[in-house]
């Protein structure tokens, strides 16, 4: 072999190979175009939709897929750029399918709650059951979401704790953030106060954070008295409740009640709590000595 062959082959080799990293080099710029794009798109594409609508629910729901949407697309763009770029190299990508497909079903059976995760996350996200923002309670613990994706939810309690529950283990949500909410309040007062005179009472209060600026605003109708729900050991329960807008139940609550105490207090109507009676016993001829005698013994 001369040397004008040998150069011929090992230019034709170059030139094979440097057409090949072009074309993986131009593969990775379109990915990364094409990342950078869905990550500007999603986002204005939701802005568009929440200008059509006032309902905060839905605005909290298009937050919610946009960011799912962000991750599928990362996700798919990611995977063919990868099979694009074995297959320049000549690396043939069927039978790493094939073994993806057998190693799949072999990780299905061995990771099942992974898999269900992500379906119960699909299906949440999908009928609308909780999105970021929402106050919920779920697999026994409640908090504000934080994040939802399709494998698990993020949460953070009143404490300030952060709950990372796996969407598999959710059977019940409890979403408290839809619609309205109701302030739901029991209260005790002694049996020997006149309930109609408590439930007089009740209404003034009512009426009056009805009218309140700051309170006013949080409450959607007028208050409902449900009545005597209880009697108890020593006092008789009356149950009401107000409708407020979602989230607000705890504000409304909080502050009637310490409107209603003092309100009690002013009137002298009696708020009832255990108490102890002491029985010292009793002498033959049926008399029961002084207490602080039968203290002494």
């Amino acid at each position: 072999m001369d040397l004008s062959t040998l150069f011929v082959d090992q230019l034709g080799t170059w030139s094979v190979l440097s057409q090949t990293l072009l074309r993986i080099g131009l593969i990775l710029v379109i990915a990364w175009i094409m990342l950078a794009l869905s990550s500007r798109l999603i986002p204005m594409l939701r802005k568009q939709l929440q200008k059509h609508t006032d309902d905060h629910e839905q605005h909290k729901r298009l937050e919610t897929l946009g960011r799912v949407f962000r991750y599928i697309a990362a996700v798919v763009i990611t995977l063919i750029t990868s099979m694009l770029v074995l297959s320049e190299l000549g690396i043939s990508i069927a039978p790493i399918l094939a073994s993806a497909g057998i190693a799949g079903l072999a990780i299905g059976f061995g990771a099942q709650s992974l898999v269900k995760d992500y379906f119960t996350g699909f299906f949440l996200l999908l009928e609308n059951q909780v999105h970021q923002g929402d106050v919920v309670e779920v697999a026994g613990l409640g908090g504000l979401v934080e994040e939802v994706t399709l494998r698990y939810i993020r949460l953070r309690d009143y404490e300030g704790s952060v709950h990372y529950i796996p969407n598999g283990a959710i059977s019940t949500v409890t979403n408290r953030s839809r619609g309205y909410a109701y302030a739901l309040v029991d209260i005790g007062v002694a049996y020997r106060e006149d309930i109609e005179a408590v439930f007089d009472v009740i209404r003034q209060v009512a009426a009056e954070i009805r009218v309140d600026e700051t309170l006013g605003p949080l409450i959607l109708d007028d208050l409902d008295l449900a009545g005597v729900d209880a009697w108890a050991d020593s006092a008789v329960t009356i149950r009401f409740r107000i409708k407020v807008k979602p989230l607000q139940q705890w504000t409304v609550k909080r502050a009637f009640l310490l409107r209603l105490k003092k309100e009690f207090d002013r009137l002298g109507i009696e708020i009832p709590f255990p108490h102890l009676t002491l029985y010292p016993g009793q002498t033959r001829d049926g008399n029961a000595p002084p207490l602080h005698l039968a203290m002494q013994k």
